[in-house]
C-alpha cells in the first residue's frame, strides 16, 4: 500500500462528563470508540499516540 492510498488518521483528545480524558482515534471513514479514563489531557495524548502506532503496526 502507497502512501497515496493511505486513509487520514488523526487522534482527538476529548474531556468525558465526569472531568477524565479519553482519546478517538479516526481513520479514514472508520471512528473508533473514546478509550480511556485519563487524568490529564496528556496522558490521554499519549495514549492516543501509543495506539495508533499500535494499530499502524498491526498492517
Amino acid at each position: 500500500m502507497n502512501s497515496d492510498s493511505k486513509p487520514e488518521t488523526q487522534v482527538t483528545i476529548e474531556k468525558r462528563r465526569n472531568g477524565r480524558w479519553a482519546f478517538v482515534i479516526k481513520r479514514g471513514a472508520v471512528v473508533y470508540p473514546a478509550t480511556g479514563q485519563f487524568t490529564s489531557q496528556l496522558q490521554a495524548h499519549a495514549a492516543g499516540q501509543a495506539a495508533l502506532r499500535a494499530l499502524e503496526n498491526k498492517r
